[in-house]
């Protein structure tokens, strides 16, 4: 089972604010399990703390905008999408002012920087969010989409659109993450000097420079007009004649533009709170669109708040019946696990088939057969017992004895038919043959039960 990461030290980065032009340094720090990402504005009196999550979005116009009462933390992107893609799951970023710095434009420094201070394994599960089925936002205004499918890890594949005969239509696909560093992270941010007024009027890109963005000349204006531009943006002054791009380092890829759209995805489903096992399609994306699939994933994961274990049926199991009877002492008619499809150190997986000849349908009810609650509970302890007992030498000479139950609820019936999946994992370590659980029981992708017990593990006279 994989863990969650968070870094083994600090790092900070300094550089000019790309809408504000303020000096800024951001410091990343390691935090604990389950802290997900925070941000910290260390420069006001208060020192506020926002969770970096989609619901404190207020701006997406040129960039992603986290708000929290009159507090303000923007172009968080590119930072948080290195973190996501390095695997860092928890992380304090302080920032002393209201934006991180635009750096080169890319994701590239803050890369190098967790790779110089390393990553730390902690002893939380990683916690992914995987999907199972297809998911799709539309924004009309834009014509942008994006849409996840299931697939066992994390990619993505954007495809864009430009008004320019630059960069009309472009792709970029990252396949897995362990690519990002190299294929994703250095792509730069980009704007096309159609735009550089609007902006400057509307109080942004203060910092904006050869630097830290491409610009894009593709609509030819007036040498008097070109001249205005690049004096109000402090840059040398340009040939109106000569189309194309600008930018002191060349384009690394020629899709560059396309890549870090990509980046920005990654950046923006950070926001989701968990890694996510999926594949993105995104057409014409943009900081909106991101946001609202951002937040329609995070209702999806507060409906499946606790997701099925994933069960294929023609996967050899890792515990089969046989394996179970000499683990547990129990038999016909309460052996109540057929198989053990996962297994690990503080977790496992079991199931079992509920058919239409269970002895207790026979009274529970002859009219309306519906599976005892007690006994799924039961069936989760003997799960939990499995775990135990398969860590101990002559696991045939224990037995596992409930002390307590706690906190159970059942949510619909068990009928025949149903193919029933235990998940039960460990609250504490095995302590004076005493242990503390927490389990559920899923047909299909539903919770029908769940309980938190005490067993003790007892050795046979």
């Amino acid at each position: 089972m994989l863990k969650q990461n968070t870094l083994k030290g600090s790092f900070s980065l300094c550089g000019k604010g790309l809408h504000t032009g303020l000096s800024l340094t951001v410091t990343f720090n390691p935090a604990p399990e389950n802290h997900g990402y925070k941000i910290q504005r260390i420069d006001l009196e208060e020192q506020p703390v926002i969770d970096a999550i989609a619901e404190k979005v207020v701006d997406t116009q040129r960039g992603t905008v986290l708000g929290m009462g009159d507090v303000r933390i923007s172009t968080v992107e590119h930072g948080l999408a290195a973190l996501y893609a390095m695997g860092i799951d928890n992380c304090l970023i302080q920032v002393n002012g209201p934006e991180f710095p635009i750096l080169d434009g890319s994701a590239a420094m803050y890369v190098e920087k967790i790779k110089q201070v390393g990553i730390v394994e902690q002893n939380a599960p990683k916690d992914y969010y995987i999907i199972r089925h297809k998911l799709e936002v539309h924004d009309e205004e834009s014509g942008s989409s994006i849409i996840i499918l299931p697939d066992e890890d994390f990619s993505v594949t954007a495809m864009c659109s430009f008004e320019s005969k630059f960069i009309n239509s472009q792709f970029a696909t990252l396949a897995n993450l362990s690519d990002f560093q190299k294929e994703i992270a250095p792509a730069r941010t980009f704007v096309f000097v159609r735009d550089i007024e609007p902006l400057l009027k509307a109080n942004l890109i203060k910092g904006g420079d050869m630097d830290n963005a491409i610009i894009i000349y593709e609509r030819q204006i007036s040498q008097e007009h070109l001249d205005k531009l690049a004096d109000l943006l402090k840059t040398p002054r340009m040939d109106a004649t000569k189309m194309g791009y600008i930018q002191n380092k060349p384009l690394v890829w020629e899709n560059e533009c396309t890549r870090h759209k990509l980046l920005d995805i990654i950046g923006d489903m950070a926001l989701v709170g968990k890694p996510i096992k999926g594949r993105i399609i995104a057409t014409r994306p943009g900081h909106t669109v991101n946001n609202k699939f951002a937040r329609l994933m995070r209702k999806e994961i507060r409906k499946h708040e606790i997701q099925a274990p994933i069960y294929d049926p023609n996967e050899t199991p890792i515990m089969d019946n046989l394996r179970i009877r000499k683990l547990l002492p129990h038999r016909y008619p309460m052996q109540l696990v057929d198989k053990v499809i996962e297994l690990g150190s503080n977790s496992i997986v079991g199931v079992k088939n509920v058919t239409s000849n269970e002895p207790f349908f026979v009274g529970h009810f002859p009219q309306e057969p519906v599976m005892p609650g007690v006994l799924q509970v039961e069936a989760m302890a003997q799960c939990g017992g499995l775990l135990v007992l398969n860590t101990l030498e002559e696991p045939e000479r224990w037995s596992t004895y409930f002390m307590k139950i706690d906190n159970v609820k059942f949510r619909q019936k068990v009928v025949p038919g149903d193919t029933l999946l235990f998940k039960v994992e460990l609250l504490a370590p095995l302590r004076h043959g005493i242990s503390s659980m927490k389990g559920y029981v899923f047909v299909g992708d539903h919770i029908v039960s769940e309980a938190t017990f005490t067993a003790q593990i007892v050795k046979n006279k």
